[in-house]
């Protein structure tokens, strides 16, 4: 019998109809049980084929569009201002996906490094937390880590109802976070969760807009050299690895343990947590454009050595998420560093002061922000303090009375205003404390503790403070005659005590701009 071989057209009329019968797709931040942000217009997106006309309903509501020549397509549906839920989300084209138990309420992302992605199970009490985690108007997503110079269109990932089952694995400080203001609003509350264990807020932004910058191009040149190295690195890296494997190969033959540690392909920078632009693309990009209320970040310590550089990338971070999110100035709250490593009993210089210092001067460089101070929660020896709990609580303070003007709450630490110099003292005066001594509160000893003085030979050394009754706080030391600056809390691990009636801690400080240690580091 003879075979029936089909033509060239055939193949052609072929394949066109299949692209014209193409499915219709959206990115992993739509599923079941998902939260859609209230009160915006909140962008919808996928993909289909080219030409091909979808569809939108959510509710009484109705959207349409037609497939871009690359297949994308996006609508924006109308703003919901009743909160709640569930609805139906549905999306037609060529096929229909339906997407049930949808939500309306309050997005938030959950952002930043390890002290961010540390988790439920990794935090203070655990088993308690997890056992009491019933809340299925919470919702949780989490994106997955990679490393890209590509932008992703989309992840692995899907939302979960918040229950003992699901919470262990998520971010202790989004969750806790995300329950104060689910328990204080009665709103139906979505997290999502992005955090990177030790990654470099460079890694956040889009490269090409860190090229164009004059202050941090300097970032990206530096990679530049490096990735234009990476033949060298690799080649370098084979010869190692091939010394390495016959040495461990000679060191097993005699009963010996392998010889030291093993080469790491340079590879493994590349597609890692610090190359600029990489967590952008690999895991920013997939959730922009996602109806969010804000974001919460805890990060800082990876460039600490470069804290008077991020005096500049940090805010040029925020402010880059608010230009690609397309939401206007929506509320960015962070966590300061907390205290860390060995407590000195001198007065030193510090790279982790002089980044505390960086986050805190970008209050006054962009508007909604709002920094939450834990100088009294961490733990020296361990670089990931456990309690997260009290981390999350101030926090959510900012949204609770910031974002959603909740009376009665307090979310401002004590801020260092302005210095006097009264002969041999220094009298300081601050922002939200109040008017008198009584709302100040020293813990554990009657007398403020953690301030330094120094002269004009800049040497620093512990100093004597009082509080007065109009609540300035005046500092001396009688091995300072002629004092010039104060400093406060300024050390990796401080002991300090000055606390607001509200029990939120005074913000570490200094007076003076005297070249620090990482002025120079780029």
């Amino acid at each position: 019998m003879r075979r029936l071989i089909p033509s060239l057209a055939t193949l052609v009329l072929f394949a066109a109809a299949t692209a014209a019968r193409a499915d219709v797709s959206l990115n992993n931040m739509f599923g079941d049980h998902m939260v859609l942000q209230q009160g915006i217009k909140n962008r919808v997106w996928g993909k289909a084929a080219p030409g091909e006309a979808v569809t939108v309903t959510l509710g009484g509501q109705s959207h349409s569009t037609t497939a871009a020549a690359d297949g994308s397509w996006q609508v924006h549906l109308d703003p919901v201002q009743e909160y709640g839920g569930p609805h139906t989300l549905t999306v037609k084209g060529n096929n229909t996906l339906t997407f049930n138990d949808v939500l309306i309420g309050e997005v938030w992302v959950c952002s930043g490094q390890s002290n961010m992605q540390w988790s439920v199970n990794q935090s203070n009490d655990p088993d308690i937390e997890k056992a009491a985690a019933r809340f299925p108007n919470i919702r949780l997503i989490s994106v997955p880590q990679v490393g890209t110079q590509e932008p992703q269109w989309n992840f692995k990932g899907s939302w979960q109802v918040c229950s003992p089952e699901t919470v262990g694995e998520f971010s202790a400080v989004g969750y806790f976070f995300g329950r104060q203001l689910h328990q204080t609003l009665d709103l139906p509350i979505g997290l999502i969760d992005n955090a990177w264990g030790g990654s470099a807020a460079e890694a956040w932004v889009k490269r090409e807009k860190l090229s164009a910058d004059p202050v941090l191009k300097v970032i990206h040149e530096k990679w530049q050299k490096e990735e234009e190295g990476f033949a060298a690195a690799v080649s370098a890296f084979e010869t190692k690895m091939a010394d390495w494997k016959a040495a461990a190969e000679k060191a097993k033959a005699e009963g010996k343990p392998e010889p030291g540690n093993k080469p790491q392909h340079p590879d493994a920078r590349m597609k890692g947590n610090a190359r600029p632009g990489n967590i952008h693309s690999g895991v920013l990009t997939p959730s922009i454009g996602y109806g969010i209320r804000g974001a919460i970040w805890y990060q800082g310590e990876s460039n600490s050595g470069r804290a008077y550089q991020y005096r500049d990338l940090f805010p040029f971070m925020i402010k880059s998420w608010r230009d690609e999110w397309s939401l206007g100035d929506f509320p960015f709250y962070w966590v300061q560093l907390a205290d860390y490593l060995a407590e000195k009993p001198e007065p030193a210089e510090s790279a982790w002061a002089e980044l505390r210092e960086a986050q805190t001067m970008t209050m006054k460089a962009l508007p909604n922000t709002g920094e939450a101070v834990i100088i009294d929660l961490g733990e020296g020896k361990d670089i990931h303090p456990k309690n997260k709990q009290d981390v999350a609580k101030r926090l959510a303070r900012w949204a609770l009375a910031d974002t959603y003007k909740i009376p009665g709450i307090t979310c401002r630490s004590p801020i260092y205003r302005s210095m006097e110099k009264q002969g041999r003292s220094i009298l300081l005066s601050f922002d939200n404390v109040g008017t008198n001594a009584k709302d100040w509160r020293p813990f554990d000893v009657n007398e403020p503790v953690g301030f330094t003085i120094a002269g004009a030979d800049k040497k620093f050394v512990a100093a004597k403070a009082s509080i007065r009754k109009d609540g300035s706080i005046e500092v001396s030391s009688e091995a300072v005659a002629d004092p010039v600056a104060v400093r406060y809390g300024w050390a990796d691990n401080p002991v300090c005590n000055m606390y607001s009636a509200a029990g939120l801690p005074l913000t570490p400080f200094r007076t003076d701009d005297f070249p620090g240690l990482t002025v120079e580091a780029k």
